[in-house]
């Protein structure tokens, strides 16, 4: 039974890495057509650590609680936490000095 847990966890692991790597080969893509996506190796490792760390803490999450109610707060709560970030990262709604421009 331990083994096939394992086995579990090391699958999610691995969707949770192609998901992340997926979801960032859309502005890779975007990049080759049109001159208005132009990231950087450093937005590009940037936004894969906040996908991948964003999906690993909601596996987290899921793995640690057991009531449904207490789930969906706490992944409503990443998410949202990521939003502001990429928001933040991205256009500079806060005015912090790491905001884009």
């Amino acid at each position: 039974m331990g083994t096939v847990v394992a086995n579990n966890r090391g699958k999610r692991f691995t969707r949770i890495l192609f998901a992340s790597s997926a979801l960032l080969m859309i502005p890779l893509f975007a990049m080759q057509f049109t001159n208005e996506v132009d990231w950087s190796i450093g937005d590009f490792l940037i936004m894969g650590i906040l996908l991948f760390g964003t999906g690993t803490l909601c596996e987290i999450v899921f793995r640690k609680t057991r009531r449904i109610t207490y789930r969906v707060l706490f992944t409503f709560g990443l998410l949202l936490i990521f939003f502001l970030i990429w928001a933040e990262l991205a256009v500079g709604i806060f005015g912090t000095p790491f905001a884009g421009t």
